[in-house]
């Protein structure tokens, strides 16, 4: 008993110490910690770093609202959907989404310092899920270096930057995986000519921009491809051409106008002619009076007692075979009005090849 009693003290006094001791005390008695010296980043690193921080200050969030009634059947503005945009010249113009905006009647802008402010919408392509919204009171914010699309290459590095989740300006990075994908639209229209990507999009991104490494604007984040709704790998942008394009013409008419041949289709007109056996074409039912197809010799369909004979189809636009409708207008979207096509028609059994000279859509 008298042999144990001072090991007893020992280990009390040695509990009461830790118990008690300085943090002085403690580092004293604690083993000392080696810290490594980082040393410089990665000349990729730095460059991905300054990037983010010349980029994040054109970027900004949005939330949206939509008109409903509550139980006294007053109405009142509920949360609708978020998304993302970004600053577009020195108008005060934030680009967007179409599908960000859709439905909404309300919208509310957060610039990088947290202030929110409430935007206006000006104009909105569906066709190219593109929209621009108005905003007062951006002053400093400046707009993303514009870039290209058509010479993108599969490999090249790309970033995003947006609020996936209502994770404020969040950066993500990845390679340009394919190029010229499709995808469903509203309204049953294909959205065509997107950039894939494998750079984390997620439900937020919708409407940030895609940037190249040189920190250019080459694309609008637009969609995914996920059966669960998160990042799968495959996200899809609105290229950078097409958005130099529709951009300009929302800011100065409200919307955007492709150049046309002046003709008049529809697609189910085009299923029935191929149900009968007919090869693929846009069948041209109408041609407008004083407009480019008419101006061409372009022979729309008659209606007589007997039903519709059908005039010219249109095979091809530019040597790019057309056997829809959408196609035609996807094809005239990369023209410009002024441009001289050359069209390669049928009519019966006969085919000849006349150009037009495109003139503004209506």
């Amino acid at each position: 008993m008298t042999r144990s009693f001072p090991i007893l003290l020992v280990l009390l006094l040695g509990v009461l110490l830790g118990a008690f001791a300085t943090p002085r005390l403690q580092s004293l008695l604690a083993p000392p910690v080696t810290v490594t010296p980082r040393g410089d980043l990665a000349a990729d690193e730095a460059a991905t770093i300054a990037l983010f921080e010349a980029a994040q200050g054109s970027v900004v969030s949005i939330a949206t609202t939509a008109r409903a009634r509550d139980m006294f059947r007053r109405g009142v503005e509920v949360p609708r959907g978020s998304g993302s945009g970004f600053v577009w010249g020195d108008g005060g113009h934030v680009v967007t989404n179409a599908h960000v905006i859709e439905g909404a009647t309300g919208a509310t802008v957060r610039l990088p310092g947290g202030r929110a402010l409430q935007a206006r919408l000006v104009g909105v392509a569906p066709r190219h899920d593109l929209a621009v919204l108005r905003v007062n009171g951006m002053r400093g914010m400046r707009a993303l270096p514009l870039g290209t699309s058509g010479d993108l290459q599969v490999g090249q590095k790309v970033f995003a930057i947006g609020n996936p989740f209502g994770l404020d300006f969040s950066l993500t990075t990845g390679i340009v995986s394919a190029l010229d994908r499709e995808l469903p639209g509203a309204r049953g229209v294909t959205i065509r000519g997107l950039i894939q990507t494998d750079a984390a999009i997620n439900p937020g991104n919708s409407g940030g921009p895609l940037l190249d490494s040189a920190g250019r604007l080459i694309g609008v984040n637009t969609a995914i491809y996920s059966p669960s709704g998160a990042s799968a790998g495959v996200g899809f942008a609105v290229p950078a051409d097409t958005v130099a394009r529709v951009v300009p013409q929302l800011i100065a008419r409200g919307r955007y106008r492709p150049p046309s041949l002046g003709i008049q289709g529809d697609p189910r007109a085009d299923a029935l002619l191929r149900a009968n056996g007919a090869d693929p074409g846009v069948l041209v039912l109408d041609v407008i009076a004083g407009g480019p197809a008419e101006a061409a010799g372009i022979a729309p369909a008659r209606l007589t007692p007997a039903g519709l004979i059908p005039g010219d189809v249109i095979e091809a636009i530019d040597g790019a075979e057309v056997a829809s409708l959408d196609d035609l207008l996807a094809e005239l979207d990369r023209k410009a009005v002024g441009d001289t096509v050359r069209l390669r028609l049928r009519n019966g059994d006969d085919r000849r090849e006349v150009e037009v000279a495109l003139g503004p859509g209506d």
